[in-house]
């Protein structure tokens, strides 16, 4: 495949940025808690040749973790700086950069973190994930993991997890995908910095309560599972206090709300937030030795959480239809049958500074190992269409018959798109310079609704291929079996739309019990709160339109019946304005498994996007595509969240 020259004046103005590739090793996955043990940065020019590399351990000042992961031993990390040490070097290299990195939200968190920790700030506002470019470009890759990306255009990868070797293996892949990202005129995946969660600050994990919250104090006395929440000074340091509270089975939290079951402080008329809170809520307010008194004698209360029973074998990964039940409790319907569609050496201690010898050549991208074919000789059951203008009723009916018919419904232009359909007003879309240059079909709705039906009367529409790792296409409603006991837990859901689109789109994710609440406001992932206290849940910005909810579905609590995922948008905007959603669920290797297209929506502000929930042993998903006119602040409050405007 023929790319051009990664020139500044050949490219779109978004390709013409400088680059500094970046990797840490890390003692965890938590950046408010874990820290960073190494960094490595490798600096690529705008014109995608590799320059400057340096790379330094950390004494990150505790254990350091998986060492059969990253190697970095206790007695290898002795002696080295702080992050604090090097903050000003690695600011250095970063200054008038994009910050580039695989997973890149894992890697800015904890250099964010670190940064915070040692109070200063890095150049890191403007942002890239490689992932996220590779999946943009849609490379024909069964996964998306870094060693896949190397082995496609035949990079060596012989240290993984070594962070200078992770970063060279990134910065000599990227000037490749840049070079293909411009053949497509492709727009880069650039995350401006406001548009990422804060890292909150370095605390201690706090174990979810194990009981249940039975609400306000009363004349009873302290509950097990009742929400305690301190401010002000106190005689007894704040954390004696937190630790005693946790130890009695009480749960400490962080700010005050309808479900704070009582406010200590030695100091009524402070004035602070969580007082004048505790005003509004008409929650109670005792005095640090009050607190002390009733502590030393907790009733029992109810536990949160029972056993939960043993995951039950789901359907194989390759994409098989779910059995359709024979019966099904109201509000828990069968799964849908769907067409099924086509699965280390340490660094050394001391930082090192080096110019590459010779930059990568770049006017051609090397062949990948084991590429597929072209996208037109891919059977129907995989073939990807791509809808252009028409009314959206008509549009958004027009992709439910493709899903339907186990085809793919494409938001994007990305080069496995197969087909495109153009309705009234579609020869006017943009991307049509770009469709006639690669010279993919274009029809009506009628000819490719014909095509279409007579592909399926006649039975000339190919069965998906086992292996091939295409993945499922779900349609509104649609339910599917998660191979949990065969994959793993960790599974990814994540929400991509229209690149071009400028609306600003919040996803979140509910954590409910089976009385379709929260436990706690805790249970509420979203922007300001990119994670639950236990890891179980945490939200992802990964690019300008794509956010991702990655839940391990071993740590959620037993009382998590559901996770609603749903998105949400500001400044008035309605989903009518951003055109469909996809929505895909990721299996724990990064594998696209089932992907859903939804677009039913016109004049609504929120949209539950999808459903991951328990039944009968087994976890399933569901695409739900539910709109609502409200706001976010209203859809929290439904489920429970005690949201402010």
């Amino acid at each position: 495949m023929a790319a051009p020259t990664i020139s500044p004046a050949g490219r779109p103005a978004a390709h013409s940025h400088p680059f500094a590739v970046v990797d840490v090793e890390t003692s965890g996955l938590a950046a408010d808690r874990d820290r960073i043990l190494s960094i490595a940065v490798v600096q690529v020019g705008a014109d995608g040749a590799v320059g400057e590399r340096w790379t330094t351990l950390l004494d990150p000042g505790c254990d350091p973790g998986p060492v059969h992961i990253h190697g970095l031993t206790r007695e290898l990390l002795a002696g080295s700086p702080t992050f604090a040490d090097v903050v000003d070097e690695l600011a250095s290299r970063l200054a008038g950069r994009v910050m580039v990195a695989h997973n890149a939200s894992f890697d800015w968190r904890f250099l964010t973190a670190e940064a915070v920790r040692a109070g200063r700030e890095l150049p890191t506002e403007r942002r890239m994930c490689s992932c996220v470019l590779a999946r943009r470009l849609d490379l024909p890759v069964p996964d998306f993991r870094l060693a896949t990306i190397a082995d496609f255009w035949a990079v060596p990868f012989e240290r993984q997890h070594d962070a200078l070797a992770d970063a060279m293996v990134v910065a000599e892949v990227l000037p490749r995908m840049l070079a293909l990202a411009g053949e497509q005129d492709l727009e880069l995946p650039i995350t401006a910095g406001d548009r990422t969660p804060t890292p909150q600050p370095a605390r201690a994990p706090r174990a979810r309560c194990a009981f249940v919250n039975p609400g306000q104090l009363a004349e009873a006395g302290l509950i097990q599972g009742m929400r305690i929440a301190f401010t002000g000074e106190t005689d007894t340091p704040r954390d004696r206090l937190e630790q005693l509270a946790i130890d009695a089975g009480l749960a400490v939290a962080t700010s005050v709300s309808r479900r704070t079951s009582v406010l200590v402080t030695n100091h009524v008329g402070s004035g602070s937030g969580k007082a004048k809170a505790a005003v509004a809520h008409g929650v109670p307010v005792i005095d640090e030795a009050t607190f002390l008194r009733l502590a030393a004698d907790v009733a029992a209360g109810s536990p949160r959480d029972v056993p939960a029973p043993a995951l039950v074998r789901a359907p194989a990964l390759v994409p098989t239809p779910a059995p359709v039940a024979a019966s099904a409790p109201t509000g828990e319907p069968a799964p849908v049958t769907q067409p099924a569609s086509a699965a280390p050496v340490a660094p050394t201690a001391a930082s090192t500074s080096s110019a590459a010898s010779a930059a990568p050549t770049v006017g051609r991208v090397p062949a990948a190992r084991g590429g597929g074919g072209p996208a037109a000789r891919r059977p129907f059951a995989v073939r990807r269409v791509l809808v252009l203008g028409g009314p959206h009723a008509e549009a958004a009916a027009l992709r439910e018959r493709v899903i339907s018919a186990g085809g793919l419904a494409a938001v994007n232009l990305t080069a496995s798109v197969t087909d495109v359909v153009c309705l009234p007003g579609g020869e006017a879309d943009r991307r049509m310079a770009r469709i006639q240059t690669l010279g993919l079909p274009v029809t009506t709705a009628d000819t490719f609704l014909r095509l279409l039906d007579d592909l399926l009367a006649t039975g000339r529409q190919a069965p998906a291929q086992p292996g091939t790792g295409a993945p499922k296409s779900l349609v509104r409603g649609a339910v599917v079996d998660l191979p949990v006991a065969t994959a793993g837990a960790r599974w990814t859901v994540a929400a991509t739309w229209a690149w071009d689109s400028t609306v600003e789109i919040d996803l979140v994710a509910f954590l409910v019990g089976v009385n379709e609440l929260v436990g706690d406001d805790d249970d509420f992932v979203f922007f300001n709160q990119p994670h639950t206290d236990d890891g179980a849940a945490s939200l992802s910005v990964d690019g300008p339109s794509e956010q991702a909810i990655t839940l391990d579905l071993m740590t959620l609590p037993s009382s998590v019946h559901r996770v609603v995922i749903a998105a949400a948008l500001g400044d008035g905007r309605t989903f009518g304005d951003i055109g469909p959603v996809n929505v895909a669920a990721r299996t724990p290797d990064g594998q696209p498994w089932l992907h859903a297209t939804l677009d039913a929506a016109t004049t609504e502000r929120t949209m539950v996007l999808a459903e991951v929930y328990r039944r009968n042993g087994m976890w399933r998903f569901r695409a739900v595509g539910q709109g609502h006119d409200h706001g976010l602040v209203d859809l929290a409050r439904g489920y429970g969240v005690d949201a402010t405007d």
